[in-house]
């Protein structure tokens, strides 16, 4: 059936633009992604899209359409409707809804990962976790887990900034105080940063399981969780910054830890299951 839907006024319209913020997406359980790139990737990855929005005006992509296998709800929308269920300067003529995907703790330990996993403790910019969620997912880290405070990685701006890789990696939320403590007795060793550590982070060893935390952009890391930290270590600047954002830092440690699995040739590091 080719459903299509002109009024801003429409139920559908009104459940859709709920999920613009945190509180509509946490009700419903789902949330939106825009732009032909996200929702080719979604389909790929097999994530629970239910339905695809497209501009009356530019019509159905056609290939995209074929991929479906006819799976997936498809709905035409006018021009005001898009802009409306959309949150950028100018809509990219297709959105979709998507099912967040039910994983609890369990699952992320059945998942394998016994690794390389990034850990993040109140980082604020979605800019800043969608680049850590694309970093983990460029080295092959096997998951990323968010503690309290975080950004909602549903927020539009976080899953633009991953450019399609929250489809590629499982994500928690979770209480870092129950979930560090739980890791550490299972052999996983705790990673952070620090500008007052002596170690660099090139003379560490990440080759080993290793799990990288990374905090808040104005405050680091809280008191409570760099105590779980079995290391600090320091990234190495030759110029006169004091220090990088969040992201960056992250994405540093990330790639000397995929550097350094890769130069061990015993090493199945990195891969996921």
């Amino acid at each position: 059936m080719n459903l299509e839907i002109v009024s801003p006024q429409n139920y559908r319209v009104k459940e859709w633009t709920q999920l613009l913020e945190r509180r509509g997406r946490d009700k419903q359980g789902k949330f939106l992604i825009e732009g032909f790139h996200l929702v080719e990737e979604a389909i790929k990855s097999r994530a629970d899209v239910t339905t695809i929005v497209y501009s009356l005006e530019k019509g159905k992509p056609a290939a995209l359409f074929a991929a479906t296998e006819d799976r997936i709800e498809w709905i035409g929308v006018s021009q005001a409707v898009l802009e409306k269920c959309t949150d950028t300067q100018t809509p990219q003529g297709i959105f979709a809804v998507v099912d967040k995907p039910m994983l609890d703790g369990e699952d992320f330990w059945r998942s394998g990962l016994r690794d390389l996993v990034v850990v993040v403790d109140g980082v604020q910019d979605p800019g800043n976790l969608g680049t850590i969620i694309r970093s983990a997912d460029a080295v092959g880290a096997a998951g990323v887990l968010l503690g309290a405070g975080t950004v909602d990685v549903y927020n539009p701006k976080t899953i633009r900034s991953t450019m399609g890789s929250l489809f590629h990696l499982p994500i928690l939320e979770g209480d870092l105080l129950q979930i560090l403590p739980r890791a550490r007795a299972e052999g996983m060793q705790l990673v952070t940063t620090s500008l007052q550590s002596q170690q660099s982070c090139y003379e560490t060893d990440l080759s080993k399981p290793t799990w990288i935390i990374l905090g808040n952009e104005a405050k680091g890391v809280s008191p409570e969780i760099a105590a779980e930290a079995d290391v600090k270590v320091i990234i190495p600047m030759q110029g006169q910054a004091e220090s990088l954002n969040v992201a960056m830092a992250g994405t540093v440690l990330l790639f000397e830890a995929s550097r350094q699995r890769m130069r061990s040739p015993n090493n199945n590091s990195c891969q996921r299951p």
